[in-house]
């Protein structure tokens, strides 16, 4: 049997994630695009508008700013802060390399903090992290996880610094029912195609509640105009396409179904692996916490050899990263050695991610369950 990872080919060959979906959804979304190319309406047009306001009421909160993409979220935000040379900016260690990329994109310095056991950033850590120089907070909801967002915004209110949330995988994400996005001066999202709400290509979103915020963030993003003839500040071109919106509307509504599937699928897969101690190891999961499972991760006893054996299996496992990020070559100029980040350093040798999409079938995850079960009998 192959399980694959990426879930594009079942999302626009199947019905919709609801049973009685009677199109396929790329058969509605052409027609979608069909209405609107006729439209000629293709910058900053009025569907993307609609899209904006639609996904600020879905966050909760009073603004949203469609950009190029999740990074460029990032960057914008941070440019927002008036983040550049000089400047420091707090991160975890354990997180894919747009979140720190999109720091030094700004000018500043990646300051890495080491995660705690749920994959996410230590808040104890973060106080002893911030200098003079430290201008902006990045807690990551790494894997589609929240961080200890109230923790952190206590200790970000205390020395005086915004934050910035990458809740790039985390849309419909929440602590106590607030969603991500909402905690910080900025949230940022992605619409990478293996995002649980897709654009068919790369795009993102910022969110605020700032009115302020609002308004230097729709100048950014468009080249600093103000209209077509005057420029308040230097911008860029950074502006979510309008057709990529349309798709977007279209898959919306269906976001919340998309999620609570990967959430029964998790919880599926942590059953039956928590039934492995000692060879296992599920992550706590917090029960005031909406984990959206962006990436379903675990720690795995002998994890190569485990890969290798899923993978021949035709299970389409992977590795969420085997290299550190504040090792890599990018990063060296930071100044960082082996046994700065302990936690960070065992999970690049042990987690593994198995597919739990909302389109892998019921025969699918015992699959995995089996094949991983089969992996360690008699070890």
């Amino acid at each position: 049997m192959k399980v694959e990872f990426s879930y594009l080919s079942r999302q626009f060959r199947e019905a919709g994630p609801t049973e009685d979906a009677q199109q396929f959804y790329a058969n509605q979304v052409f027609e979608d695009l069909r209405e609107f190319i006729r439209t000629g309406d293709f910058t900053l047009g009025r569907k993307l508008e609609e899209f904006e306001t639609r996904f600020a009421a879905f966050i909760g909160v009073k603004h949203a700013i469609g950009v190029n993409s999740g990074t460029d979220a990032l960057i914008l935000s941070l440019r927002a802060l008036e983040v550049g040379p000089g400047d420091e900016v707090i991160t975890c260690a354990e997180t894919f390399i747009a979140t720190a990329g999109a720091i030094a994109a700004a000018g500043a310095r990646p300051v890495f903090v080491d995660a705690n056991d749920e994959f996410t950033i230590d808040a104890d850590r973060i106080e002893s992290a911030i200098t003079d120089r430290t201008k902006a907070l990045v807690p990551v909801w790494f894997t589609g996880n929240a961080p200890d967002m109230e923790r952190i915004m206590e200790i970000a209110r205390r020395h005086h610094l915004p934050v910035v949330e990458d809740s790039c995988c985390a849309i419909d994400a929440a602590i106590d029912g607030k969603r991500a996005g909402t905690f910080g001066t900025t949230g940022t999202f992605s619409f990478h195609p293996l995002k649980n709400l897709n654009v068919w290509s790369d795009g993102g979103m910022i969110t605020t509640d700032s009115d302020e915020k609002n308004r230097q963030l729709r100048l950014l993003r468009n080249h600093g105009l103000v209209n077509r003839d005057e420029v308040e500040v230097f911008g860029v071109n950074s502006r979510l396409d309008t057709m990529q919106a349309v798709v977007a509307l279209r898959m919306l509504g269906d976001v919340t179904s998309i999620t609570d599937q990967r959430i029964a699928n998790a919880k599926r897969l942590d059953q039956a692996f928590s039934e492995l101690p000692g060879f296992i190891e599920v992550p706590r999961r917090r029960p005031n916490v909406r984990h959206v499972y962006h990436l379903y991760m675990v720690r795995a006893k002998d994890r190569d050899a485990l890969l290798r054996h899923c993978v021949e299996k035709g299970i389409e496992a992977k590795v969420h990263y085997p290299i550190p990020l504040p090792y890599q070559r990018c990063c060296r100029h930071l100044g960082y050695h082996r046994g700065d980040f302990p936690k960070t350093e065992r999970d690049c040798a042990s987690i593994i991610t198995f597919p739990a999409h909302q389109h892998v079938r019921h025969d699918e995850l015992q699959y995995i369950i089996d094949t991983v079960r089969s992996f360690y009998r008699g070890k």
